[in-house]
């Protein structure tokens, strides 16, 4: 894969990896996809550990274990999914991956392989910036952009579990979207502004980044936290969020075995569903990455790869 168009995302065979002692290799039976794919196909994102084109895309992944040198965590046979060496490339679009068993738990029973695939980055980066980072707990008000989207519907989820008091943004057509997940207060941008509307946060999860993010910091109640998953904080962001004494963090998603496994006893205990919008089979990646750009899904896309 060359930087360019979906177009540039094309069929290609290489070699089976092998794993090393202390990793696995896995049969992919689903790979899912995330903003971050197309952002860096296109050459938006920096490709920072990705290496020189061509390249394979695709972080998260289920499938089945099929051998594991020195591996004691799991045995072949094993069904596990897993968020693989983010953000250097780790060859989700594939038929197998190779990456450390720890960087894999256990897919949740009630999952097929798509839905499976289709929490790794998003379920971590939802438990890892609520949970790790904000430590939400009871009572909590927690302000969530994009809330119908990948990580957005999750976390709004994860939070509601923890006994927060969660708003959401969202456009009003998905507002029944967010109702059936928990949200106490939909709020529909598209008519509103939300850094005029919404009050008094203890915790904000800025999943839209640009142009938004300042406007965010006036939703924060005094000492609350912003937490930005899209690039970095701006000096100018820096500066405004100390004149309004709140707080501002930037976060990148990292593998994390006990945070999957958590999310998956959240799944498995029905407190957290995650919804699959459209699977494609993965010879249709760049039809994939045509979707989600327009910014229009619900939940998450899935490339089926084997069986699912």
């Amino acid at each position: 894969m060359a930087a360019g168009g979906p177009e540039v995302l094309v069929p290609a065979t290489v070699p089976r990896p092998v794993p090393l002692p202390t990793e696995v290799l896995v049969r992919v039976h689903a790979a899912g996809v995330n903003p971050v794919d197309w952002k860096i196909r296109a050459g938006v994102f920096p490709p920072g550990g990705l290496g020189a084109h061509p390249f394979t895309q695709g972080w998260d992944v289920a499938g089945v274990v099929e051998s594991g040198p020195r591996v004691t965590r799991f045995q072949p046979g094993d069904e596990v999914f897993g968020l693989l060496w983010f953000p250097r490339q780790a060859g989700g679009y594939g038929e197998y991956v190779t990456a450390p068993a720890r960087q894999f738990a256990r897919k949740p029973a009630s999952l097929s392989f798509a839905e499976a695939a289709a929490l790794p980055m998003a379920g971590l980066t939802a438990w890892q910036t609520l949970v790790d980072v904000a430590r939400v707990g009871a009572g909590t008000r927690v302000l969530v952009t994009a809330a119908a989207g990948g990580v957005g519907h999750l976390a709004c989820q994860i939070a509601k579990h923890r006994g927060a008091v969660v708003t959401g943004t969202a456009s009003a057509p998905k507002h029944g979207f967010l109702a059936g997940l928990g949200v106490d207060n939909a709020v529909d941008y598209t008519q509103v502004d939300v850094s005029t509307t919404v009050r008094d946060q203890d915790v904000v999860l800025d999943l839209l980044g640009g142009d938004h993010t300042l406007g965010l910091l006036d939703t924060l109640r005094p000492g609350g936290l912003l937490v930005l998953t899209i690039g970095q904080v701006s000096p100018e962001v820096t500066r405004a969020a100390e004149a309004r004494g709140v707080r501002v963090t930037p976060f990148l998603v990292e593998p994390d075995s006990t945070g999957l496994a958590a999310v998956a006893d959240l799944v498995d205990r029905e407190a957290v569903r995650v919804h699959v919008e459209h699977i494609l089979p993965l010879a249709e990646a760049g039809k994939a990455h045509e979707i989600g750009a327009a910014n229009r899904t619900t939940g998450k896309i899935v490339l089926a790869v084997t069986g699912t």
